[in-house]
């Protein structure tokens, strides 16, 4: 590969949330079989950090990510259900071009060719003191953005709000967090492909909490054209 040639590959990125290792695994076997992704954005493993080589079990891709479990683990014997955490899982074969950013409980950064891919997790309904957990997380994640202005930006994950709705301040933080930095909302671009993303049918409930956000919104159409050097 010449070292002054660009050369352009599109990269096939999936962002899902687990609800579990156990349950998720399984899918994401599947996913791999059918579709070969080249980055896997995932959040709510509830792994502990003793468990993250359970991974390892997805032996073409390498990992970066963290437990949300920590403190919890750090006071004793875990008591009641596991909960959160986010993990990259990237392709073997772009070892080379990748390089890991920043871990942090709910969310993670990881920059592949000349793109940053930042995978999160957002405090759901009940979360204590949620609306300044949320404008914090959003405020330290976009601060990281900044320090990599040199590259294209994807955020993606689970944001635990609907943004179909305008009654929610939560739903109102997010819109003008993508609004105030130019993001690009991907389900926007193929509005007749909008799917809710968390069912519940004992509940009879489903909702659209999962996005994707952008700067480049041709990328994210065509797919994302990453330049490799």
């Amino acid at each position: 590969m010449a070292s002054n040639r660009q050369l352009k590959l599109k990269l096939q990125v999936v962002s899902f949330n687990m609800h579990g290792f156990n349950q998720g695994s399984q899918a994401i076997n599947e996913i791999v079989d059918n579709f070969n992704p080249d980055i896997f954005l995932l959040q709510e493993h509830w792994l502990t950090e003793a468990n993250l080589n359970k991974f390892n079990i997805f032996s073409d891709y390498f990992s970066f990510g963290c437990s949300a479990m920590n403190d919890k683990v750090a006071c004793g014997i875990l008591i009641g259900r596991p909960y959160g955490g986010v993990i990259t899982l990237i392709r073997n074969e772009l070892r080379q071009r990748t390089t890991t950013i920043h871990c942090d409980d709910r969310f993670v950064i990881v920059a592949v060719a000349n793109y940053i891919f930042i995978n999160v997790y957002m405090p759901c309904k009940g979360t204590a003191d949620r609306p300044d957990l949320y404008d914090s997380l959003l405020d330290e994640i976009w601060s990281w953005r900044e320090r990599f202005m040199q590259y294209e930006c994807i955020i993606a994950g689970d944001f635990n709000a609907d943004l179909f709705r305008n009654d929610d301040n939560i739903v109102n933080r997010i819109n003008g967090f993508v609004t105030q930095n130019s993001l690009t909302r991907c389900n926007d671009l193929f509005t007749h492909q909008v799917v809710s993303t968390y069912i519940n049918t004992a509940l009879t409930h489903e909702s659209c909490i999962d996005y994707v956000f952008g700067t480049s919104e041709t990328d994210i159409c065509l797919g994302l054209k990453s330049k490799l050097f």
